[in-house]
């Protein structure tokens, strides 16, 4: 498995190249971007049961269109415009292929959602999120101080750590009006889909890396069997801290927060 002080100098590798930096942040845009817009349209149906979720949801949706103009305005700083996602490196479509959380073509209908389907959304949330806010943590850790990135994965990691308290929060809500199973049949059959297509994609994203900035043959290998180390440990159990569900120390985390995200200042 890589070291996270490996890990560490790889990223900061990324980063010091432009096109290796222009092609991640085009990555992550697009994600966030979509993120972004189906969080908007779940938000616009949510059945009258749960109408209190709709303005959380928007919130959760602004915040994803926030991160994905974050992303956009690093690369403008530099002068460089993002580029086409490679669909083997796309997290949010595969995932949808892999038929977790709410499929595009349910979103477009203007037909109220049931709460079966919120939970299904909220689900989808707690798993990926957990990814995200494990991610943005360490990159906070790594980079929080950084001239260049450091305003801006705080202030990402932050908002992934409130998404993951709301999903939390919400499911454990459901769990105790009567949707227990279906909550934790749920979770199981989107985290064993999450940790498979995050191994794809790590493989991917780490295979263009690696042509961008030349790595040797023994190197990209290396980096290959730590991504099928961390699948084979969460396959084997790891995956458990994405479905657990317990009581957030952050209460209440998009409550306060319902309406517009705030526009970010970084370009």
């Amino acid at each position: 498995m890589v070291s996270a002080f490996s890990a560490k100098s790889l990223f900061r590798e990324i980063l010091a190249d432009d096109t290796s930096f222009r092609l991640f942040c085009s990555i992550a845009a697009g994600g966030e971007a979509q993120g972004g817009w189906e969080n908007g349209r779940i938000a616009a149906l949510v059945p009258p049961a749960e109408r209190a979720l709709a303005p959380k949801i928007a919130r959760h949706g602004a915040d994803e269109d926030k991160h994905g103009r974050i992303f956009d305005a690093l690369m403008k700083k530099r002068g460089l415009t993002p580029v086409p996602v490679p669909p083997e490196t796309d997290y949010a479509m595969l995932l949808e292929r892999a038929g977790i959380g709410l499929a595009h073509d349910r979103l477009r209908r203007a037909e109220p959602l049931t709460v079966r389907d919120i939970i299904v959304y909220l689900a989808h949330s707690r798993v990926t999120e957990q990814r995200a806010a494990d991610q943005m943590g360490l990159l906070s850790r790594w980079f929080g101080d950084d001239p260049e990135i450091g305003r801006a994965v705080r202030m990402i990691s932050h908002d992934e750590d409130n998404h993951l308290a709301y999903a939390h929060e919400e499911l454990l809500r459901l769990t105790a009006a009567g949707h227990g199973r279906f909550v934790r049949r749920t979770l199981r059959a989107c985290a064993l889909a999450e940790i498979r297509v995050h191994r794809d994609v790590s493989l991917a994203v780490m295979a263009h890396m690696g042509r961008i900035l030349r790595w040797s043959r023994t190197r990209s290998r290396l980096l290959a069997a730590g991504i099928h180390a961390v699948y084979a440990y969460e396959r084997l159990g790891g995956r458990r801290r994405m479905v657990t569900l317990r009581v957030p120390e952050r209460r209440d985390p998009l409550g306060d927060l319902a309406g517009p995200a705030p526009d970010p200042e970084f370009a």
